[in-house]
C-alpha cells in the first residue's frame, strides 16, 4: 500500500512563515523536548509550524503527516486509527495533523491529489506514503517496516524504544496470546495469525478485541490476493456467488467501500438459503473493518436488513 516518495521536496518552502509566526522559545530542539518533557505523539500542525513540529522533529524520529479535512468521510476512518496507533507508539514516532482546508501550502507542497494521503517525514525529508483509507494491519506492517528501516538512521526511535523497554519491566507482562498474533501479523503471516485469534476466542468467546482483530486479519488475508479484474469478470457473471465476493473484496481493497457494499447487497437479493447466508456474514464480516458509527456501514445494514425482510 505504500510507496517511497520519488525526488526531494523542498520542505523549507513553508520556513519562512514559520519563522516569522509567534511561538515561545525553547532551549532545546523539538526532539530534546520531546525527551525531556513527553512531546504529545498526535500534534495538530500549521503552515506556520510544519517547519518546527515536522522538518525539525523529523532529524530524530519519523513525522507522519495524516493530510485530512473534515469533509472526508475516510479521513474519519483512517485517522482515529492513525492516533491510536501513535498514542501506542511509546514516543518512536509522532503523528502530524494536518488540515489542508486551512493550510493548502503544505498539500500543495506535497501535490496531494487525494485525501486522506499519509507521508512519512524523516531527516527532513519525506521516505513513504500512501492514499486512502487501510486496514489497520496494512498500517500496522507499514509503520513497523518504516521504523526498521530508519532505526540506524534517526537516534530518537532507539532512544524511545529504550525508554519503553525500561517502563515495561515495571507493567504487567502483556497476554502472551496477543502477542503471538500481533508478531505473526507483522511478519505477514496471516494464517499463523488467525489460528492464534481464533483460538483466544475458543476460550473467550466473546472477546471483543480478538474479535474485531480476527476480522482485520481474514480481510487482509484476502485483500492481498485481490485481483481488480475479479470486479469486470463479477460483472459479466452476476449470479457467479465466488465471483461476486472476490469482486467486493477487489472493491474494498480499492477504498470503493460503497460499491463493495452494494454488490454484496444485491447478491443477497438475489439468492436464498445457504448461499443468501454465505454472502450475509461476508457482508457483515467486512462491517466490522469499519468504526462504530460509519455511515457507509449504518447505510449498507439499512440495505441488507431491506433485502432480508
Amino acid at each position: 500500500m505504500s510507496a517511497a516518495m520519488a525526488g526531494a521536496v523542498d520542505l523549507s518552502a513553508l520556513k519562512n512563515k514559520a519563522d516569522n509566526a509567534s511561538r515561545p522559545p525553547a532551549a532545546n530542539g523539538p526532539a530534546d523536548d520531546a525527551a525531556a518533557t513527553g512531546t504529545p505523539a498526535v500534534i495538530d500542525v500549521t503552515e506556520a509550524t510544519f517547519q518546527a513540529e515536522v522538518v525539525d522533529r523529523s532529524m530524530q524520529v519519523p513525522v507522519v503527516v495524516d493530510l485530512w479535512a473534515e469533509w472526508c468521510g475516510p479521513c474519519k476512518q483512517l485517522s482515529p486509527v492513525l492516533e491510536r496507533l501513535a498514542q501506542e507508539s511509546g514516543g518512536t514516532w509522532v503523528l502530524a495533523k494536518v488540515d489542508v482546508d486551512a493550510n493548502p501550502r503544505i498539500a500543495q507542497l506535497f501535490q496531494v491529489q487525494s485525501i486522506p494521503t499519509v507521508i512519512a517525514i524523516a531527516g527532513g525529508q519525506p521516505v513513504e506514503a500512501f492514499a486512502g483509507a487501510q486496514p489497520e494491519p496494512q498500517i500496522r506492517q507499514w509503520i513497523t517496516a518504516l521504523l526498521d528501516a530508519l532505526r540506524e538512521q534517526l537516534p530518537g526511535i532507539q532512544a524511545a524504544e529504550q525508554a519503553a523497554g525500561a517502563a515495561e519491566v515495571e507493567e504487567e507482562p502483556e497476554d502472551p496470546r496477543f502477542t503471538a498474533a500481533e508478531e505473526a501479523l507483522d511478519n505477514g503471516d496471516f494464517a499463523a495469525a488467525e489460528t492464534a485469534y481464533r483460538q483466544i476466542l475458543e476460550a473467550e468467546p466473546n472477546n471483543e478485541q480478538a474479535q474485531a482483530a480476527l476480522a482485520q486479519v481474514r480481510f487482509s488475508a484476502r485483500a492481498e490476493n485481490a485481483d481488480p479484474a475479479a470486479i469486470e469478470r463479477a460483472d459479466a457473471a452476476p449470479d457467479d456467488l465466488d465471483a461476486q465476493l472476490a469482486a467486493s473484496d477487489a472493491e474494498l481493497a480499492t477504498q470503493q467501500v460503497e460499491a463493495a457494499f452494494d454488490r454484496l447487497v444485491r447478491t443477497v437479493k438475489r439468492t436464498s438459503g445457504d448461499d443468501r447466508n454465505r454472502v450475509r456474514q461476508h457482508l457483515i464480516d467486512m462491517f466490522e473493518l469499519f468504526p462504530d458509527g460509519d455511515p457507509r456501514v449504518t447505510n449498507a445494514r439499512r440495505a441488507l436488513a431491506s433485502a432480508l425482510f
